[in-house]
């Protein structure tokens, strides 16, 4: 048996595994795990999230299984605002060698 050469790997699982949108899927999935522990902890059904958050319940459902390329940025943001979150967005230069990115803390 061979062995491949390993090349190191990213801190974004999505970007070794060669996704071409791995850095958006990646604030996608932190914003959207976010939203569903909300969802979870205030109770809300699916349908009752819908009605709440203004989106068709097959949209919620995609959120609650992270199914996530249909649904963009903006629509996760404003669905944790209207859940009573405070969603803020920084931008600041890259320092040193480290390459530009986007970091999610929720």
């Amino acid at each position: 048996m061979t062995r491949k050469l390993r090349t190191r790997g990213t801190d974004n699982v999505l970007v070794d595994l060669g996704f071409d949108d791995a850095e958006e899927l990646s604030v996608k999935a932190m914003l959207a795990m976010k939203l569903n522990a909300l969802l979870e902890a205030q109770g809300l059904t699916q349908a009752r999230a819908s009605k709440i958050l203004g989106m068709p319940q097959p949209k919620i459902s995609a959120i609650r299984n992270y199914k996530l390329r249909g649904i963009s940025l903006e629509r996760l943001m404003l669905a944790l605002t209207i859940l009573g979150q405070h969603v803020r967005i920084v931008v600041s230069p890259s320092k040193g060698r480290s390459m530009a990115r986007i970091d999610v803390a929720a």
